[in-house]
């Protein structure tokens, strides 16, 4: 993960040594404590949340989750409710600059921030329950708040894949645009 200042705008852009951008403990609990230290600052600048070009997020690692015992998977559960709370109630502006995969957990932080744009190539999906598993990040609440209660079974429960215009036409994203994070500048400084 790196943290990018300028253009009047904080940009926080998600990484990992294979580009799946995958939360891990480790990245939840980084972006947990840079969110928390921009929020405090005397006066936040909008936050950008971003990937790469591939991949946004794939979301939580299932390999890291399979080895957690139950005390140590409810500490995540939490950890990860706190991160998408944290940047659900950032004092400024926020916005997810997708491109690629934007699945499970990473469709949970695009969803606690307020507005998404996405690029052509942005896949969305929440693909646990073809799994067994369902998020417990605030997704379930969130997704159907945007986009409707049966449209957002449809993703989460039959684990549809959705593709950047599907994600616009049935308002899960604001704008499809080339360049997700310079567009995103530009709406969240001409604000």
């Amino acid at each position: 993960m790196t943290i990018e200042r300028g253009h009047n705008v904080t940009i926080i852009r998600l990484a990992s040594p294979d580009g799946t951008n995958r939360l891990t403990r480790n990245l939840v609990a980084e972006l947990t404590d840079a969110v928390q230290r921009l929020s405090e600052e005397s006066s936040p600048k909008p936050l950008i949340i971003t990937g790469n070009d591939g991949f946004f997020s794939a979301g939580a690692d299932l390999q890291e989750i399979a080895t957690l015992l139950a005390c140590t998977a409810l500490e995540f559960a939490r950890a990860g409710q706190a991160l998408m709370n944290l940047v659900a109630r950032f004092p400024a502006a926020t916005c997810a600059a997708i491109s690629g995969y934007c699945m499970g957990g990473g469709l949970d932080l695009a969803l606690a921030c307020q507005r998404r744009l996405a690029a052509p190539n942005a896949v969305f999906g929440h693909r646990g329950a073809a799994l067994g598993l369902i998020t417990g990040w605030g997704g379930t609440q969130r997704l159907p708040r945007l986009i409707g209660k049966g449209r957002a079974l449809q993703i989460f429960v039959a684990a549809e894949k959705v593709s950047a215009t599907r994600a616009l036409e049935i308002g899960l994203v604001e704008r499809i645009v080339d360049n997700p994070v310079d567009a995103a500048i530009t709406l969240l400084i001409d604000r």
